[in-house]
């Protein structure tokens, strides 16, 4: 008797394997899709913006580092910009990596 019952949860085993494997996978199939639309793709769109801000500043916009230094374009090079800061006129260069926001053109986007 033990022996039929055990031949039994076997069959049943054998036979329903495939397909709990499928619905075992299929939430985190669901939770890696809703990760990447919730966290990776934002992301991404923010730092394809980014990059495109950095790449259109242009000489007389205002700019704010990431340092909090706020300043005007006197000069761009391929990978460094250099800005005039302050009532003195004083003049730094920094990177254009280190540039978080371009002021001058959130100012006319607010305007349209």
């Amino acid at each position: 008797m033990f022996t039929s019952l055990h031949t039994f949860a076997a069959e049943q085993s054998a036979t329903s394997g495939g397909a709990y494997g499928l619905v075992g996978i299929l939430p985190w199939v669901i939770v890696l899709v809703a990760l990447y639309f919730i966290m990776i793709r934002p992301q991404r769109k923010k730092e394809k913006e980014t990059i495109r801000m950095r790449s259109n500043i242009q000489i007389g916009d205002e700019i704010l580092t990431i340092g909090g230094i706020v300043g005007i374009v006197v000069r761009k090079g391929e990978d460094t910009v250099v800005i005039e800061t302050g009532g003195d006129r004083t003049k730094r260069r920094v990177r254009i990596e280190a540039v978080q926001e371009n002021m001058t053109a959130q100012g006319e986007a607010a305007k349209v």
